[in-house]
């Protein structure tokens, strides 16, 4: 009998899905909805940081999106995974924040980060040379000059690797809309930049 009873305990379960632990959340229970948030929140702190750069205004955005998960815990119908809900949101509320800071101060701003889960614009075998610094910082002073509806193409498509498919429905646009805004970005980026950037 203790044989059999250790053999029982010793399997373990598979991970409930979001859309149990959601369905869990949605009856009370919070370790459940901690859990969903335990599980997307670097991939929402990527985003998000990629968006508006470290600080408080990404620390709320982020907060914020799984705020509106608990509103909207009971509604989700699990049409779409939760983390491309969850990067709608992030990308929506990024994009008011951005708008929001353009009136306030006429600049919108993009910080890369380091190996933290953060995200970099650009990449290098030398990460820590003076000469990519460089290149990094004035990359990032070329996506600040950004709209955010075209920043957010650049973050979703580039920095996320998603599909024109993924990005589009996402932003809630038509796939050639992500296509167009992706190429005016790149081709004012290659002005700002000039030809020493690919």
């Amino acid at each position: 009998m203790n044989r059999r009873l250790s053999r029982l305990t010793c399997v373990s379960l598979p991970d409930p899905s979001d859309l149990e632990l959601l369905r869990r959340a949605a009856a009370g229970d919070e370790p459940a909805f901690r859990t969903l948030v335990e599980r997307h929140e670097t991939a929402v702190a990527r985003v998000v940081t990629a968006m508006l750069g470290p600080g408080d205004d990404a620390d709320d955005v982020g907060q914020e999106t799984f705020v509106r998960l608990f509103r909207a815990k009971t509604d989700f119908r699990g049409d779409a995974q939760l983390r491309t809900y969850l990067t709608r949101i992030a990308v929506n509320l990024s994009c008011d924040v951005l708008e929001r800071r353009k009136k306030q101060s006429g600049w919108l701003r993009l910080t890369g980060s380091d190996d933290d889960g953060d995200v970099r614009l650009a990449s290098s075998d030398r990460a820590d040379s003076v000469e990519d610094a460089d290149r990094n910082e004035t990359l990032h002073q070329a996506v600040e000059s950004l709209d955010a509806k075209h920043r957010a193409v650049v973050v979703l498509r580039i920095l996320e690797d998603r599909s024109t498919r993924d990005t589009a429905a996402l932003l809630g646009v038509p796939e050639g809309t992500v296509m167009s805004r992706l190429t005016r970005a790149l081709a004012r980026l290659k002005v700002t930049l000039g030809p020493e950037f690919p």
